[in-house]
C-alpha cells in the first residue's frame, strides 16, 4: 500500500510541485552566492540536484505515510 501510494499521480505530482517551490528556496538561501558569481562546477551541481531532491522525497514519504496510516 505504502508503495502504490507513493508513486501514484497525485503523490508524485505533488512532490514535484514541492520540490520545485521548496528547492528553489533553498538553492537561493544556500548557493545563491555561488550562482551569482558562476561558479558551478560539478560538485555544486550535485548539491544543487539534491537540495531538490530533499523536499520532493520528503513530501512523498509524507503524502504515503499518511495514507497508510489512515486505513
Amino acid at each position: 500500500m505504502f508503495f502504490s501510494t507513493a508513486f501514484s499521480r497525485e503523490v508524485v505530482a505533488r512532490g514535484v510541485k514541492v520540490a520545485l517551490v521548496v528547492g528553489c528556496i533553498l538553492v537561493a538561501i544556500n548557493h545563491g552566492d555561488a550562482l551569482l558569481a558562476g561558479d558551478l562546477g560539478g560538485g555544486r551541481m550535485a548539491k544543487i540536484l539534491l537540495t531538490f531532491l530533499v523536499p520532493y522525497c520528503v513530501s512523498v514519504y509524507s503524502a504515503a505515510a499518511a495514507a497508510s496510516h489512515a486505513e
